[in-house]
């Protein structure tokens, strides 16, 4: 079963002349997408990722994967960005809810993450777990001096050494770095870590379906074949401007609304597996949509959780927003809602019922009252969530993405506006090379 599509919720919002009229508009974008000829399409080479993914590749990564797996008990991700949230989003979506309570073993490591922030205490947490702990660690940048990954590299790499000598750590290291330049291949070579490439024409938030997201999916013990399977698949439903590209209709139905006025999307889950699948969506869309003083801005919501905290202001706030609701049509486990002969909590109307059922129902119920409310709904429907799914569900969006930013008029594969903080903090550390930068902005404290 595939994944669908329906924008049933929508259609009360906007004019039948609003939706045919952006039709041609999102297929051109589809075709530039397609043919490479708009801004930035030297970073391209995400499009037909899955099926120039051959399996030898993913047999080399399983192998390596599984050299961590023997040695270690837990395995560091180092990345930040798009380098490591595809593989968070992944990892969390498959593993058992409260997996992260019991201890990594030789065999079944624990993946975990560093060099997304600059937390010294989260640097110093993490080392202190790591103490005693056979560990590894798995470097991603194309540079090796992106600031906050080479700090945590930096502080990690020379834990391992101490722990267990130079050369066994280098055995106990992946470096996914660039094919010939930079400050990591450099170190990589001269130290005879194990290396996959980030291609130059795929930008970090498209390369979930990379080494950069396969290689840590493949230590957590995931299937990336599957994975693969399902974006190549994914990949051939989205090629063409049919009536069934659902990424072509996702694309076309979320710019008519953003048209229309509603300049916030929300992202909405009812199954707590997705929460980082949220906040790879957020990143894959807001680096690429936010430019020109224009762009939807992405958010999210895990409900029914959120209701309680977000829900009134879905309901009854400001009319500038619309939700996209992933739908989960069928869950792993059976848990079935007891009857209470005393029934002190009037829930034996309940009783016999699967709580999915009752979830599936919020979902429903929350829906239409949205939409009651003013606020329109996209609805994706997964089958479930499983490597395959998972897979079809990160290249639809990858592809949505690639369509929307063209519609909205912006090279949706550049980040200009993340380098302004860059210049700042290098500027106010008195980084060599940034004296005169160093002098303006400290003027201005």
């Amino acid at each position: 079963m595939p994944l669908t599509i329906s924008t049933t919720d929508v259609k009360q919002f906007v004019t039948p002349a609003q939706l045919d009229a952006i039709v041609p508009e999102a297929e051109a974008a589809l075709r530039t997408v397609n043919d490479g000829t708009g801004a930035g399409n030297d970073f391209l080479g995400w499009t037909d990722l899955p099926t120039r993914t051959d399996d030898a590749l993913l047999d080399e990564i399983k192998e390596a994967a599984d050299g961590l797996r023997s040695r270690c008990e837990a395995v560091v991700c180092i990345g930040i960005g798009g380098s490591y949230l595809g593989a968070k989003a992944v990892i969390e979506a498959l593993s058992d809810t409260f997996s992260a309570l019991e201890p990594g073993r030789i065999g079944a490591p624990k993946v975990l993450f560093a060099g997304h922030n600059i937390g010294e205490d989260y640097l110093y947490d993490l080392q202190k777990y790591l103490e005693g702990k056979q560990f590894g660690i798995i470097v991603i940048s194309k540079s090796g001096t992106t600031t906050e990954p080479a700090i945590a590299f930096r502080i990690l790499r020379e834990q391992l050494e101490k722990a267990v000598g130079r050369q066994a750590a280098a055995e106990r290291i992946i470096a996914i770095t660039d094919a010939h330049r930079g400050a990591l291949r450099k170190l990589a070579t001269d130290e005879g870590y194990k290396t996959f490439v980030i291609e130059d024409n795929v930008g970090g938030r498209f390369s979930v379906l990379t080494p950069v997201g396969l290689v840590p999916v493949a230590v957590a013990g995931f299937d990336i074949h599957a994975l693969v399977k399902g974006a190549r698949d994914m990949q051939r439903q989205t090629a063409d401007p049919t009536p069934d590209n659902i990424a072509l209709t996702y694309a076309a139905t979320r710019n008519v609304l953003y048209r229309s006025g509603k300049h916030t999307e929300i992202l909405v889950n009812y199954n707590p597996r997705l929460h980082f699948v949220a906040e790879w969506w957020k990143q894959l869309y807001g680096e690429s949509e936010g430019k020109n003083n224009r762009g939807i801005f992405p958010a999210a919501v895990d409900n029914s959780t959120d209701l309680h905290s977000m829900g009134q202001w879905i309901q009854e706030g400001e009319r500038t927003i619309f939700e996209t609701v992933i739908s989960v049509d069928k869950v792993k486990h059976d848990v079935v809602i007891p009857t209470d002969s005393d029934n002190l909590d009037a829930l034996n109307y309940l009783a016999g019922k699967h709580v999915d059922e009752v979830n599936k129902m919020a979902e429903l119920g929350t829906r239409l009252a949205h939409v009651d409310g003013g606020v329109p709904n996209i609805r994706i429907t997964i089958p479930e969530v499983d490597e395959y799914n998972l897979g079809q569900l990160l290249y639809f969006f990858e592809k949505a993405c690639g369509i929307s930013g063209y519609l909205l008029g912006v090279n949706p594969f550049n980040q200009p506006g993340v380098e302004a903080y860059k210049r700042n903090m290098f500027a106010l550390l008195s980084k060599p090379g940034y004296e005169k930068e160093t002098e303006a902005i400290r003027a201005r404290l």
